[in-house]
């Protein structure tokens, strides 16, 4: 996938599509928020995707310097260089916890099989839960038909039921809006035993509708996301159905 800082130009909030090769942008600390109206991207069904593999090695940060220093360490065996990737086991789910003008709010995710609806309130709703990383991923779809309906929504990514492991996995979520490019976070920040993240804010700010990454990892689950967020949900264990 192609990441392209220098794509921006001009006001935080207008962004270009790239060349045609990537036709992507990538929103990152430094340029964090764009505008679907301004793109005129804000109707249709916008597509989020949670995509994931585990990492081989960690040829990131101090270690890549440090093979780039000590060439020789790259001879090392491999059970050396990737120590306990085998015992590794990450199941990354995707969430949104929405509000909606009326005041109305809550959540769509897996657990609890809240799955949500894309034709009527709350007007988000998730397409199944991959539980292996596989190519597809996990997908939510927004209605922004139905955008003067919506005041907020907040989509997150977290572990259910395995190791805390999101420095052990390339994760990424795309959104596909339905025109223009698409937009892609990467949660590639170094945060080992937390165990969920939020990712990207959608607002409607006085009939705009803008994406702003957030990229903010909790150590607990949604709970912590609903309190950091101000949501105002209550909480209680949840399960997934058993397949």
């Amino acid at each position: 996938m192609g990441f392209f800082d220098g794509l921006w130009r001009g006001r935080e909030t207008d962004f270009d599509s790239g060349n045609a090769a990537t036709n992507a942008i990538e929103l990152t600390k430094r340029h964090s928020r764009v505008s679907l109206t301004k793109q005129g991207a804000a109707t249709g069904n916008l597509r989020i995707n949670l995509a994931w593999r585990m990492r081989t090695s960690d040829f990131g940060g101090p270690q890549r310097e440090s093979l780039l220093r000590h060439p020789l360490k790259a001879l090392k065996p491999p059970e050396v260089m990737g120590h306990s990737q085998s015992m590794v086991n990450v199941d990354l789910d995707l969430g949104c916890l929405y509000e909606l003008q009326d005041g109305s709010r809550g959540v769509v995710q897996p657990l609890g099989g809240f799955f949500g609806d894309v034709n009527a309130a709350p007007y988000v709703k998730l397409s199944g839960d991959d539980r292996f990383g596989s190519g597809s991923g996990e997908t939510i779809y927004v209605n922004l038909d139905h955008r003067e309906n919506i005041k907020r929504l907040l989509v997150f990514a977290y572990i259910y039921d395995q190791t805390p492991a999101f420095d052990r996995t390339h994760a990424i979520v795309t959104l596909y809006p339905s025109n223009g490019p698409r937009i892609e976070i990467s949660l590639d920040e170094r945060h080992p035993q937390a165990r969920s993240c939020a990712v990207v804010m959608i607002e409607n700010v006085k009939g705009e509708i803008f994406v702003r990454r957030e990229v903010k990892f909790v150590y607990g689950f949604q709970g912590e996301l609903d309190r950091l967020y101000g949501w105002g949900l209550q909480w209680g264990r949840g399960y997934k159905a058993k397949t």
